[in-house]
């Protein structure tokens, strides 16, 4: 794995100190028009991506007594998407961030819930260091949030350390793909998205973030020795809409 693709690193960071700062800094600044955007952007389709997602965990997350963590859960979409498939009487879900914005705005979604199954605990954390025992948890997932981490072989043990023998990982994180497709993609989010972006929020630099760093993330063919060399075992990715993003699924020894 290259170097350039140890971990996040937006503009005017230098360390994974200030990657993790600057990350940190920008999600607090656009959350307010996240799920906006996100919406609009996606055409909608980032709603299917989680629930599909979700059902993919479906089997561990109606077992009511299963510990599951949403790390990097943003304002709580993947969160719900997870909830929806929890049985009466659940464990609540672990919804994590270290973005106060971004976790603010999903607690109010939390909040507002009128269900029976646990419910979800908002908690404000770091990726790479989780507040939880080793070997505690049943399930890990993370959409979209992954690939803003400053050190993505960091995440990993650490989501290795916190998951029980058995337990599960997913993340869910954009691709480039190839192709005609890809290269319609890569002028659409490189230049439109972008443009779009920075007009409905007001913060040209996120959207500017936003394609830079789907390019620096590990492809594929990157990332899947990197579950393995972590220790993970069954590794796998799935793309999701012709390889726009997709799933990569992996279980702890």
């Amino acid at each position: 794995m290259s170097p350039s693709a140890s971990g996040a690193r937006p503009v005017g960071a230098t360390d994974e100190v200030s990657s993790a700062a600057g990350v940190q800094q920008m999600f607090n600044q656009i959350a307010h028009r996240y799920d906006l955007l996100n919406h609009v952007l996606s055409c909608n389709v980032d709603r299917y991506w989680w629930w599909r997602t979700a059902r993919r965990f479906d089997a561990v997350l109606k077992r009511g007594d299963a510990t599951v963590l949403d790390i990097c859960c943003g304002t709580g979409d993947m969160t719900l998407a997870l909830l929806k498939r929890r049985p009466q009487g659940a464990r609540p879900v672990l919804a994590a961030d270290f973005s106060h914005g971004m976790l603010a705005r999903g607690a109010e979604k939390f909040a507002r819930l009128k269900s029976n199954n646990g419910g979800a605990v908002a908690i404000e954390a770091d990726a790479l260091h989780l507040p939880v025992a080793p070997a505690s948890l049943d399930l890990i997932t993370s959409a979209f949030g992954f690939r803003n981490l400053a050190n993505y072989e960091a995440g990993l043990r650490e989501f290795y350390r916190a998951l029980a023998p058995g337990g599960q990982l997913g993340i869910l994180d954009f691709s480039e793909p190839g192709g005609a497709l890809g290269k319609f993609y890569a002028f659409y989010f490189r230049r439109v998205l972008p443009a779009i972006g920075a007009k409905l929020s007001g913060m040209g630099s996120a959207y500017a973030y936003l394609p830079s760093s789907v390019a620096n993330f590990p492809p594929p063919e990157e990332m899947l020795p990197l579950m393995r060399k972590v220790g993970f075992a069954d590794v796998s990715w799935t793309p999701y809409t012709f390889g726009i993003a997709g799933l990569y699924r992996a279980v702890k020894r």
